[in-house]
């Protein structure tokens, strides 16, 4: 018991002593964090994450990580079979009295957040901006005024916007919890004006819990300010989602509105033609991982072309091989291609095996555009907005102002008087085909990008890619534009209402009775009147 006291009566001395180094690492604190009152070990973890010295950083990570020994008023850290002493970071002997400093839940969770503080100092902005949210779940889960010392030392320091966002919400939520009414009226305002869904809970939590009426009327209106927010965020939300996958089903269509709107062939095999498209990306990417690694960030581009070549090689050899003998026959051209999908499927199977392959995204397509608080709108979707945009353009252009344009239009609307002009409608048909086979290629490539691409892979966009030419018109690129944005908006919409299913048993119902009303879809194939 002597011992015991004596040695608080030491430390006591050593805290005395060590007050003044706020910028290094005592003797006082490195025994304080290593054994000791439990809230003194907590309060020790937190003083050190603060000071911003190494090793006091050193430390900390090193009792994360249960490599910290003690003796008498000694530290040691240990790696392996060596130790060091934790003040100066020499080699040193472990005397074999040295007892394990212990861990517990309590010191656990004071330890998360003080290794984030630490991780700030990292020279990587991502890495600065992930340990800033680990701080601020931290405050918004136990908002401890102890923890003000190393959020304000974190903050004068150099940091990306988006960290010194978090931390300045960490702060705020830390100061919301202060006994003094000023500082919780301005941390009130300050969460209020976050646009965060997790900034919620801590208000209302506070505002059961306040006294002061001034205080509560802040809340009150932070949280009106805050549900307002939320709904526009959530309804932004919603429309870039719609518009996200109308610009994947416009991919995925954009092909089947030549194919079949323009060549009247029901292509079953469609969806296979994305998936060789998605296979062909994956193996560009399988290519550029084993001989050019330095490169991988700049595999996507390569694969394009190839992903479109790959489904148009394909696609020409279906047309050559089975479909020209078919035209004319719609029947037997929707038989014939869901026999060839089968194909297709049983043999990208055999080459590759049914289970699922994972394509990465570049580093350029990693994360996500923050907008309206925690509102993040990923990077890889984007991409595949503008990129079905691009190809859309290029169709439209290729359509209307080439002479493999002009040729095709031609050969759709007078085959004879088109083969009586001198036009090669065999060789047409050929290169028509292709093209809509290369650009479900593209579509295929785009994919990749948002999830796992496997055997199966098409057989998600058959069946929508199909009601998108419908509905927008037989042979009509713009209706097949605003079918594809119209269906993907409404769906997402009524999900948020009804739920998936729900949603995808009001679609079809839609698109059932408009194809009723309005036959021909949203815009009708001209005609020339006699």
């Amino acid at each position: 018991m002597k011992t015991f006291w004596l040695r608080r009566l030491c430390l006591g001395l050593l805290l005395a002593m060590g007050l003044g180094a706020a910028h290094a690492l005592a003797p006082a604190d490195a025994l304080a964090v290593a054994d000791g009152d439990l809230s003194e070990r907590v309060a020790a973890v937190q003083r050190l994450a603060a000071s911003r010295d190494s090793r006091a950083a050193e430390l900390i990570r090193a009792l994360a990580d249960e490599r910290v020994k003690f003796a008498g008023e000694r530290v040691y850290i240990v790696n392996g079979d060596a130790a060091t002493d934790a003040l100066t970071g020499q080699p040193a002997t472990l005397p074999p009295e040295a007892q394990d400093a212990m861990l517990n839940n309590r010191l656990r969770g004071a330890l998360e957040p003080a290794l984030a503080a630490l991780d700030l100092a990292d020279p990587s902005p991502a890495r600065q901006t992930e340990a800033a949210r680990t701080l601020q779940r931290s405050a918004f889960d136990n908002p401890d005024p102890a923890q003000l010392p190393m959020l304000d030392a974190a903050l004068a320091t150099e940091l990306p916007a988006s960290a010194r966002r978090a931390l300045e919400l960490a702060r705020a939520a830390v100061l919301l919890a202060s006994d003094e009414p000023a500082q919780r009226l301005q941390a009130a305002e300050q969460l209020g004006a976050a646009r965060q869904a997790a900034v919620r809970p801590l208000l209302e939590q506070r505002l059961n819990e306040e006294p002061s009426a001034p205080v509560k009327a802040a809340i009150k209106a932070s949280l009106a300010s805050l549900d307002r927010s939320l709904a526009i965020s959530s309804a932004i939300g919603q429309a870039f989602t719609g518009i996200s996958l109308g610009s994947i089903l416009l991919l995925a269509a954009l092909g089947l509105a030549i194919t079949y709107g323009l060549m009247g062939v029901i292509n079953m095999a469609h969806g296979e033609l994305i998936m060789i498209g998605a296979y062909a990306t994956w193996l560009v990417q399988q290519a550029f991982q084993r001989w050019l690694p330095g490169g991988f960030d700049w595999y996507l581009l390569a694969a394009m072309p190839v992903a479109f070549a790959a489904s148009a090689l394909v696609g020409a050899a279906m047309e050559r091989t089975v479909i020209r003998f078919l035209y004319g026959r719609p029947l037997e051209t929707l038989l014939a291609t869901w026999g060839i999908s089968l194909v297709l499927m049983q043999a990208v199977r055999s080459l590759f095996g049914a289970q699922n392959v994972g394509v990465e995204n570049p580093a350029w397509m990693s994360g996500g555009l923050t907008v309206l608080g925690d509102l993040s709108l990923p990077w890889n979707r984007l991409f595949i907005i503008a990129f079905a945009l691009a190809v859309l353009v290029a169709v439209a252009l290729l359509i209307g102002r080439t002479r493999l344009g002009l040729f095709v239009r031609g050969v759709t609307q007078n085959r004879p008087i088109a083969s009586c002009m001198g036009v090669n409608t065999a060789r047409i048909d050929t290169w028509a085909f292709a093209l809509g086979s290369g650009i479900a290629g593209l579509a295929g490539c785009a994919l990749s990008q948002i999830g796992n691409v496997g055997p199966d892979l098409g057989q998600g966009y058959i069946v929508d890619s199909f009601m998108v030419v419908v509905l927008g018109g037989v042979g009509q690129l713009a209706g097949t534009v605003y079918a594809a944005l119209g269906l993907g908006l409404l769906n997402k919409f009524l999900e948020g209402w009804a739920g998936a299913v729900l949603a995808k048993i009001a679609v079809l119902v839609f698109i059932i009775v408009f194809i009723q009303k309005r036959p021909q879809g949203i815009f009708a194939m001209k005609g020339r009147e006699i």
